[in-house]
């Protein structure tokens, strides 16, 4: 590999010719912008929003005064018995939480889905004795975690813990709902930083508390990210440049995890890249891959990355596919370097990274929906336990086909979608491999609703040559929201309806799997694809 800087603990080596970027924003002065909060550097119609997004520079270091309450809380949960985190928040709320839970073991459940089979198997009462319940949410609106929250509320009741007040952890911008509420039952508060915005939020109250309250050592993330700053402005090795060069250097970059202590970093990282470039008809699309080499990993249309926290920089099994590029260094230096490296790319690519101008349009999809009722829609076709809509196909294996056929042509990539319970059919999820292996296009995964607050950006702002397939499934159990006139399976059916009525308005092509039953159909759409050449 041919370039490699390193600074602050951090380090990127690339053999992609990135050098008219790196240049380019080396001699236009945009680390040090960035550094200084300068707001015109995305140009004018940018400012007004990155104004007020820029606080993820140095946010670390107003973070440290977290340290002692958290450790606090922390000791008062473990004397009443309280030993377990749940986590009701959506994108970037919970993305960054689940990174640092999932690389230093710490086992928070994190409930970013209206599935109510995943939620209700939080909701045992053994499981809710030891419970407390961190509820993340910027704008404290989010219908995600307003329904989790309702449903824990009620779910403690129903157990027998009357005051449970203090099992609720709220995490919100100051002046939100969630701040009132907080405020008026007596619930614990956290305010995070009202500069920085959901994607870039990792080292705020929003990434530190709930993996605190479980156990994290967030004194040193914030310490890696701290040591890290100071290469921020270094006119020699500055690894983020490098990485912002990278970012934008082509089409598509698929992310895998290289096996060296950094664990699901590409879904955060894909949250952060989708929704900050996604728009404008163009963009980087972020593809999260299993592992090293796995399917679709190269192409000419992508840069393939691994990350990681060894020193070594190369990947578990390195030698089946060299990747073009390694960001590796510790979990704190990693949020703060992918930041940046984001908003560098969005300036050589001419993209405000801050803002989110499609994300709503799913969402009042949802709410029109849920006041007005499903709209009726039969299926092509059933083929066993799968009804298919969108396709001219019979079967299944004919209907993936008919996605791979609209796949072929420039630019395309497919996209699928599941709204379902990620737990529990984590399986599916072995369909984005197959597909990748089948196709030229990159493929990316999406469990629903959470890429909604991601990904959902870049679907319908970014290029706009996406083909998508959509899975929804039968509930078996389903799960009212208290104080609400639609129950869990509603809302997720009508997130599944809102979205698929974004891309239809955008003409795009979309092909519909619902599983009458998840277990049969999953293995169908399985043994389907790979029936396919």
């Amino acid at each position: 590999m041919g370039k490699m800087e390193a600074a602050g603990g951090l380090a990127v080596t690339t053999g992609v010719d990135v050098n008219t970027g790196v240049e380019r924003l080396r001699n236009e002065g945009v680390p040090a912008k960035v550094a200084a909060k300068d707001a015109t550097l995305w140009g004018p119609e940018a400012a007004e929003e990155a104004a007020i997004r820029l606080g993820w520079v140095d946010t670390f270091v107003q973070s440290k005064e977290l340290v002692a309450p958290l450790a606090k809380l922390r000791a008062e949960f473990a004397e009443q018995g309280i030993d377990h985190i749940a986590l009701a928040g959506m994108g970037g709320s919970s993305l960054a939480p689940e990174v640092i839970s999932r690389t230093l073991d710490l086992g928070i459940s994190i409930l970013d889905t209206t599935d109510p089979g995943q939620i209700l198997a939080e909701l045992g009462e053994a499981s809710l004795r030891r419970t407390a319940v961190v509820v993340s949410s910027k704008s404290g609106s989010t219908v995600e975690t307003d329904s989790q929250r309702r449903a824990f509320e009620a779910a403690f009741k129903g157990v027998g813990i009357e005051d449970s007040t203090k099992r609720f952890v709220f995490v919100t911008d100051p002046g939100s709902a969630l701040e009132k509420l907080a405020t008026e039952q007596g619930s614990h508060l956290f305010l995070a930083d009202a500069n920085v915005g959901g994607r870039y939020s990792a080292l705020t109250a929003f990434g530190l508390v709930p993996t605190a309250l479980a156990g994290a050592d967030i004194a040193e993330l914030i310490d890696q990210a701290e040591e890290f700053a100071t290469s921020i402005t270094s006119e020699d090795d500055n690894p983020a440049v490098v990485l912002g060069a990278v970012i934008a250097a082509k089409p598509t970059i698929t992310i895998a995890d290289d096996g060296t202590g950094v664990v699901g970093l590409g879904d955060w990282a894909e949250q952060l890249i989708a929704e900050s470039l996604g728009k404008d008809g163009k963009g980087t699309l972020p593809v999260v891959l299993e592992g090293p080499a796995a399917a679709g990993a190269r192409g000419a249309d992508r840069v393939y990355a691994t990350v990681g926290g060894s020193s070594t920089g190369l990947p578990t099994g390195s030698a089946l596919a060299m990747p073009d590029v390694v960001v590796n260094g510790p979990l704190g230096a990693q949020f703060l370097a992918w930041e940046l490296a984001t908003a560098y790319a969005g300036y050589l690519i001419g993209i405000d990274p801050f803002n989110q101008p499609n994300v709503t349009e799913s969402k009042e999809n949802t709410n029109r929906i849920l006041t007005e009722g499903l709209p009726e829609e039969r299926p092509h076709a059933v083929d066993g336990a799968v009804e298919i809509y969108g396709s001219h196909a019979d079967t299944v294996a004919g209907a993936l086909g008919e996605v791979l056929t609209n796949a072929d042509r420039e630019d395309a990539y497919i996209a699928v979608l599941a709204y379902l319970d990620r737990i529990d059919d984590a399986a599916l999820a072995g369909l984005r491999a197959e597909l990748a292996d089948r196709t030229g296009a990159p493929v990316t995964w999406g469990w629903g609703p959470r890429f909604l607050h991601s990904t959902g950006q870049f679907h319908k702002g970014g290029r706009q040559t996406g083909v998508f397939v959509q899975i929804t499934g039968e509930v078996g159990e389903d799960l009212l929201i208290p104080g609400r006139d639609y129950t869990f399976a509603g809302l997720q059916a009508a997130q599944a309806a809102g979205d698929r009525q974004a891309l239809e308005s955008r003409e795009r092509p979309l092909v519909r799997f619902h599983l009458t039953n998840r277990k049969h159909g999953i293995n169908q759409l399985l043994h389907a694809v790979r029936e396919l050449s």
